[in-house]
């Protein structure tokens, strides 16, 4: 007699994910609650966790990561099924992607660590990940904002935005196959989506309503449908907000 309750190995790969996606934005929310910060990254109390060692960020872009990039990646893992049998993929391959996807972010999540480290000793940033003059916020504002309409911008976010093609042109077998695609695929989305990480430091590395727009907004860039129409004027949108920023102070001044 067939088990009604058998649930196929491809439902339980993908419950896994999503559940480890939820899992993050709930540890996320734990760390932020615990760090005193309410959904916008401001300060309500008393800070149980503070996020200002190498040793406590790196952790915390790591699980970051996992909350914002692994939901962008569910066009590519669906582009790499479609190709399961005409191009002799496995679960192990989809799992191999997968992982080397991740450890790309995981050293991105390092480096970005690092870099926090020193904006905060230099005094650019305070103990919030929040920059502490305009001008610093309005630059960082501008300057992703043009990258948006940079080649490389256009290369990187062409690979993000169309995997397939990517599978095509780099296609290798097994868990080892998937992984080294997932590597490739996971340095193309860094230099697709460092700038929407690096403008935490504009309102607050954890602040979870930044992270919930930036992960919607790199979401839509990957859609087969809609993804190539809205990069650019995501940065002309940031641009002006710069300009915005920068601004501001001048009129309150007058």
């Amino acid at each position: 007699m067939r088990n009604l309750f058998a649930i196929p190995l491809r439902s339980l790969l993908w419950l896994g994910f999503f559940a480890a996606i939820l899992a993050a934005w709930w540890v996320m929310f734990s760390m932020a609650r615990m760090s005193g910060l309410d959904i916008l990254g401001r300060s309500t109390g008393m800070n149980m966790m503070p996020m200002t060692s190498f040793g406590a960020l790196a952790p915390m872009w790591a699980i970051m990561m996992a909350a914002m990039m692994l939901p962008t990646l569910v066009p590519t893992l669906r582009s790499y099924e479609d190709l399961m049998v005409s191009a002799n993929g496995t679960r192990a391959g989809w799992l191999g992607v997968l992982l080397g996807y991740f450890i790309t972010w995981v050293g991105f999540a390092a480096l970005i660590a690092g870099v926090q480290v020193g904006l905060l000793t230099s005094g650019i940033i305070d103990s919030l990940g929040i920059a502490t003059s305009p001008a610093i916020a309005a630059a960082l504002l501008v300057v992703v904002g043009l990258f948006q309409f940079s080649r490389a911008k256009e290369i990187c976010h062409g690979v993000c935005h169309s995997p397939m093609m990517y599978f095509v042109g780099h296609w290798r077998t097994g868990f080892g196959g998937g992984l080294r695609m997932g590597l490739g695929l996971g340095a193309f989305c860094v230099g697709c989506c460092w700038g929407f990480m690096a403008l935490g430091f504009v309102g607050g590395v954890m602040n979870l309503a930044w992270m919930g727009l930036a992960t919607f907004f790199m979401v839509l860039e990957k859609l087969p449908q809609i993804g190539h129409r809205i990069t650019k004027p995501m940065g002309t949108l940031l641009v002006l907000a710069g300009l915005a920023v920068f601004a501001a102070p001048l009129f309150m001044k007058g």
